[in-house]
């Protein structure tokens, strides 16, 4: 026991005589070097580095094992090549490093800092405990520390930076030395340099692979790719050049999260892009396809019309929570949220019933498709075409070239007229009010003739025909029934077919209908009762033989 005891005595007067003799060729430390916690040592070594104040930074490393005329050359050396190691391999949390003067723990001789990678292993930074000239504790980076700075630089510094002018390395603006920021803009011009050249080198020789396939969905793919591929190119490129720059953690953790977000921003691009060009090129391989069955076409396009925009909407949700997650303040606004999303998905789901419903209604309509895009419809009384159809709404182009926009739950839940369900081809009438005496063959034939010539533009060929439809005590009905293609030419050709009957019926003595009416003598009333009665309808009075007036 007197033993080890004795063994602690001669430690402990070692341990005093070397302290008593820190660092003697430096000679006494200026006012600013505060040295008394480790928090305090920490803080203004990286001020005096990072201020170019290199005469204080010796006084901040355990040179006592260097000859003292050494230990101010050595010093400074040294600590400026600690500093681009500490700037560039460790980030510091102040909260956790020790504020009082004898550390954290009592007796407690030295402190870590942190840990920084050394070949396959870890190299331990530490701080030691020293008392002062009046006895007071003061705090220094140790003897082990300050001995692996050579090797800890050769790892995570480089020689060029100790080769540089020194108007290169005044006090930094921001955390980036003037060298930093001259090679950051030298960077940017050559990474968007190589970004085209390797972009412009990758289509060359994915066009020469497309080329050799049948399936246009490569080239597809390689029109899509122009200009995101870019993008991706230069966070790439910017992201590995930037380590060559040796860039404060700060800087660098800036550089990749703007590389980060550039890459995310090309991926969403490429995928929008993608989505389009496959969509066009889907429908118009099932357009070559399908031939003359507009309907099929119809029907593809609005498919890939809703689908289309319910990946983009996806696409755009995704690409930015994955930008806003990168951010640490809406991570941490997110666990918020996320701890009350009981209630929270509760407010919401109730508030966004209607929101969510229109969108299932959208999804529904582009399964079932009561209406595509091309349509003829007939909505609130109006008749138009389906021109757009979103997520929540549908765009019905009117005749009189008007907008109407109908909600989606509008065509699950109320009845609409729809002209071109299964075909575009439609018939269509025109109703006539002509007198008992009209030759109704006549007529037909003038239709027919009509049909051939003045509107053989406008008549599909496929169906005529003239009928008796109803008759009144005046007038009888005659309905001229005619095809066309679609309804925009059925509109125009029932127009024809009614301005050229009327013009054919006004040049027939009989077409047109008149006013019968029967004068009734004293002397021949009871004549007239076994009379035949006439219609009779508006039109014009004609004395007829017998004593009766038409």
């Amino acid at each position: 026991m007197h033993r080890n005891l004795l063994v602690l005595l001669v430690l402990l007067s070692s341990v005093s005589a070397l302290a008593g003799g820190l660092n003697e060729g430096l000679g006494e430390p200026p006012p600013e070097v505060d040295r008394q916690t480790p928090s305090a040592t920490v803080t203004g070594f990286l001020e005096a580095a990072h201020a170019r104040y290199m005469a204080l930074l010796p006084h901040y490393l355990w040179l006592s094992h260097l000859p003292p005329e050494q230990q101010r050359a050595e010093g400074e050396r040294l600590g400026r090549r600690l500093m681009f190691v500490l700037d560039r391999a460790m980030w510091f949390d102040f909260t956790r490093i020790g504020q009082e003067p004898l550390g954290d723990a009592p007796g407690a001789t030295s402190v870590s800092l942190g840990q920084i990678p050394l070949g396959r292993g870890t190299r331990d930074i530490r701080l030691r405990r020293v008392e002062g000239p009046d006895g007071a504790p003061l705090w220094v980076f140790s003897e082990g520390t300050v001995r692996a700075i050579d090797a800890l630089f050769e790892e995570h510094g480089s020689p060029l930076l100790e080769r540089l002018p020194s108007f290169f390395f005044v006090r930094p603006v921001w955390v980036l030395e003037l060298w930093q920021w001259l090679g950051l803009v030298l960077l940017v011009g050559v990474v968007l340099l190589a970004s085209q050249v390797l972009e412009k080198w990758a289509h060359w020789l994915g066009g020469r692979a497309a080329r050799l396939t049948k399936s246009g969905w490569d080239d597809q793919m390689l029109t899509a790719g122009r200009g995101p591929m870019r993008f991706a190119l230069v966070a790439l490129l910017g992201a590995a050049g930037s380590r060559l720059l040796l860039l404060p953690p700060p800087a660098q953790k800036a550089v990749d999260l703007g590389a980060r977000s550039l890459a995310l921003v090309s991926a969403a691009w490429f995928v929008l892009r993608f989505v389009k060009l496959s969509a066009g090129f889907l429908e118009q391989k099932v357009v070559e396809q399908a031939g003359e069955d507009v309907g099929r076409a119809r029907g593809l396009r609005t498919q890939l019309v809703v689908m289309r925009r319910i990946i983009e909407a996806a696409t755009y949700v995704i690409a930015a929570s994955l930008l806003l997650l990168q951010f640490e303040a809406v991570r941490n606004v997110g666990v918020s949220l996320l701890a009350s999303a009981g209630i929270a998905g509760l407010v919401l789901g109730l508030a966004a019933q209607k929101s969510i419903s229109t969108l299932l209604a959208g999804i529904q309509l582009s399964l079932t498709q009561p209406v595509r895009i091309g349509d003829t419809v007939i909505v609130e009384n109006e008749w138009g075409w389906i021109e757009e159809i979103t997520l929540t709404y549908v765009v019905v182009k009117v005749w009189d070239l008007r907008r109407l926009v109908v909600p989606m739950t509008h065509f699950l839940d109320k009845p609409f007229q729809n002209w071109s369900k299964v075909s575009p081809e439609i018939l269509g009438t025109a109703e006539l009010y002509v007198d008992y005496r009209t030759d109704v063959a006549a007529v037909r034939a003038e239709l027919s003739r009509i049909l051939h010539d003045e509107g053989r533009a406008l008549w599909d060929g496929k169906v005529q025909g003239l009928q008796v439809t109803g008759f009144s005590e005046r007038t009888m009905t005659l309905r001229a029934l005619v095809s066309a293609a679609d309804s925009g030419k059925a509109f125009d050709l029932r127009c024809l077919v009614r301005e050229r009957l009327i013009a054919y019926l006004q040049r027939q003595p009989a077409g047109l209908p008149v006013v019968r009416a029967e004068a009734l003598f004293p002397a021949e009333a009871v004549e007239s009762r076994t009379a035949p009665v006439l219609p009779s309808t508006g039109g014009r009075n004609v004395v007829a033989p017998g004593g009766r007036a038409e």
